[in-house]
């Protein structure tokens, strides 16, 4: 499962999230992997309390500038979700200069940074080697993510993590 912005918040609660208000978790049995775009920490509950019970593979992709127009989603809580995962190989990728539309067709109101054509070009390559590596079992693409693939094709000020677990 994946989704952007607020969808990133539902791919979060039906993917190990431990919901803020009773504890309790609405993880999704089908759900094998998920990348979140523009995930976010719950404001109610420590990310670690939210994220420390996730079991499958997570990649979560955000922006140095990826502040949400609305729900006040920043890069802050953005960047507080990878080091809560602890139980499942985990991936991040921080776009320099990515705006929250990064994610999108096109800019939002608001935007200021003119948009990077090889943003679009690293989404789609990290988000199909981890489909390809997490739902169809490739081994290929599954050691290019866990090597130096995603730098090839990165520039210099992205900043890329990962842990296979």
């Amino acid at each position: 499962m994946s989704g952007h912005s607020f969808g990133a918040v539902t791919t979060e609660a039906v993917s190990g999230e431990t919901m803020p208000a009773d504890g309790q978790a609405f993880t999704d049995a089908r759900i094998q992997a998920a990348i979140a775009f523009s995930p976010s920490a719950p404001r109610s509950l420590g990310a670690d309390e939210a994220f420390g019970a996730v079991k499958i593979p997570w990649m979560l992709m955000t922006g140095t500038k990826d502040i949400s127009p609305l729900g006040g989603g920043d890069a802050k809580s953005r960047l507080a979700v990878y080091p809560a995962l602890h139980n499942a190989p985990k991936y991040e990728v921080v776009l320099d200069n990515a705006e929250h539309s990064a994610f999108t067709d096109r800019p939002l109101p608001g935007d200021r940074e003119p948009r990077n054509p090889n943003h679009h070009r690293v989404i789609l390559a990290l988000s199909t080697a981890f489909w390809d590596a997490y739902l169809r079992g490739d081994a290929a693409a599954l050691a290019w993510l866990n090597g130096p693939g995603p730098r090839s094709i990165m520039e210099a000020d992205d900043h890329w993590q990962f842990s296979a677990h």
